[in-house]
């Protein structure tokens, strides 16, 4: 992308007057979306992003600039203005040695999104719409969306690293809206993976829709879900966003450096059920969260953060491993070349168990059993979380039974961690997107079948 002689000259001047740290981060992304509704297509999209964001350290303040202009001239202004409100004047220059580029490049099997026309990805959504439909006469409304993305990336720095990457993302997901007696009610599928447009030849769209569509008409017939503490059971693959949230994100080092996390200086300390494997892994396949190196350059990794209860570390960027005198853990993102890097989860999850999740069901008398959780908020200092389950299902003498509506579950992500009591060997990961201090960057979420001993749901009738 840019030459190493260019590369060495941009970061010699970042720090030519006494910065600690510099680093230049070049990106170029091409990536199109599609969006089909209402029988037709609702909007057609393609974007090619190209520039760099240039980083420069000293002490605690931190520079940075960023721009579109690849050239020698326009990186090195931006430098300088990384420079100017980083640096001290009085520092000396510091030699720059990069170690030999390490370069990561795409399988040949790879199909680029890009390369296909856009008529061929319309016509998937297309399909989706009509295999959603014809699943129920009380199928009113269809959404389809397709999404892309082709990344390059060259990431280098003052510490000798200089590598580059290529990434491709492909999702497509369809909504549903069923109506009945009992008013509108909704269905979701997405499939989201580190692929290309192989990605159809290993997923059934059609399966999808079908999905999204019995979600919506089985909660036509919904009745009002109970309020109160209750065992709680979730399926494989579907809290996981409850983990993500309300305890990834406290694991984090920038919380806990800034003394905003319930997780600071429990090291060594059981925090969770002796069930409780807690990882984050960038390194696992064509995952959602997946990369061959975060965006400091650093290798992806498979990080234990919580192993058999016991808090064994925190996910650590470049920036706050480098204050902490260790080793960053790979997990530096960002959203794009304007951005700055900061800790962010990949892949979070929690390792399967070896009980069967019909025999955790059977075990559990009377509780609510969670397909599929929505959105939530978390407050990161205490714990506590709120999160919406769009899909749940009473459970009634060791039996799942009657569908229940759209309610909150609400908790505290430390206490749900103890609280676990039996852990299912049905792992799954779903994708997502993470939302962080105004960036956004995709991540994996998984777990297998748990109970939870108790958590209140806030339902409309008695428990």
């Amino acid at each position: 992308m840019i030459s190493p002689e260019v590369i060495h000259k941009v970061l010699a001047s970042a720090v030519s007057r006494g910065g600690e740290f510099a680093e230049i981060f070049i990106e170029d992304k091409q990536s199109s979306s599609a969006s089909f509704d209402d029988g037709k297509v609702e909007e057609l999209s393609s974007g090619i992003s190209k520039g760099a964001g240039i980083r420069v350290v000293v002490g605690d303040t931190t520079g940075f600039a960023h721009t579109a202009d690849l050239s020698e001239p326009g990186l090195l202004a931006a430098a300088e203005a990384a420079r100017s409100v980083a640096l001290s004047a009085d520092s000396n220059a510091r030699p720059i040695v990069l170690d030999s580029a390490v370069s990561y490049r795409l399988p040949d099997e790879i199909l680029i999104p890009s390369s296909i026309g856009k008529r061929e990805k319309i016509e998937l959504l297309e399909h989706m719409n009509q295999v959603a439909r014809s699943s129920s006469g009380s199928i009113k409304q269809v959404s389809a969306g397709f999404g892309d993305s082709y990344r390059k990336i060259l990431v280098a720095n003052t510490d000798g690293i200089f590598a580059t990457d290529e990434q491709v993302r492909t999702r497509i997901s369809v909504s549903v809206v069923a109506f009945g007696d009992t008013g509108m009610q909704t269905g979701y599928e997405t499939a989201a993976f580190t692929m290309g447009y192989e990605m159809f030849n290993e997923i059934d769209i059609e399966e999808l829709a079908k999905l999204a569509s019995e979600r919506a008409v089985r909660k036509l017939s919904a009745r009002p879900a109970p309020s109160g503490t209750l065992p709680v059971v979730l399926k494989g693959g579907s809290g996981g966003i409850l983990f993500h949230e309300a305890c990834g994100h406290g694991l984090e080092a920038d919380h806990i450096i800034k003394d905003s996390s319930v997780y600071k200086g429990k090291i060594g300390e059981l925090v969770a059920s002796p069930l409780i494997t807690l990882v984050d892994d960038g390194t696992v396949g064509k995952q959602w969260g997946s990369a061959q190196i975060d965006d400091e350059g650093k290798p992806s990794q498979r990080n234990v953060l919580i192993k058999d209860g016991v808090l064994t570390d925190y996910m650590w960027d470049g920036l706050r491993a480098r204050k902490s005198n260790r080793s960053s853990s790979g997990n530096g993102r960002r959203q794009s070349y304007q951005h700055l890097p900061m800790v962010r989860m990949t892949n979070t999850y929690l390792l399967e168990g070896d009980e069967k999740p019909e025999t955790i069901i059977e075990n559990t008398k009377h509780g609510v059993y969670v397909a599929r959780l929505g959105g939530g908020q978390v407050n990161t200092a205490t714990g506590d979380f709120v999160f919406g389950m769009t899909e749940a299902y009473l459970i009634e003498n060791g039996e799942i039974t009657e569908p229940l509506r759209d309610a909150n579950l609400i908790g505290n992500g430390p206490e749900v961690l103890k609280n676990i009591d039996a852990v299912a060997d049905d792992f799954s990961i779903t994708p997502g997107t993470c939302g962080k201090d105004g960036q956004s960057v995709p991540v994996g979420c998984g777990q297998a079948t748990v109970r939870i001993t108790g958590v209140t749901i806030g339902g409309t009738a008695n428990g």
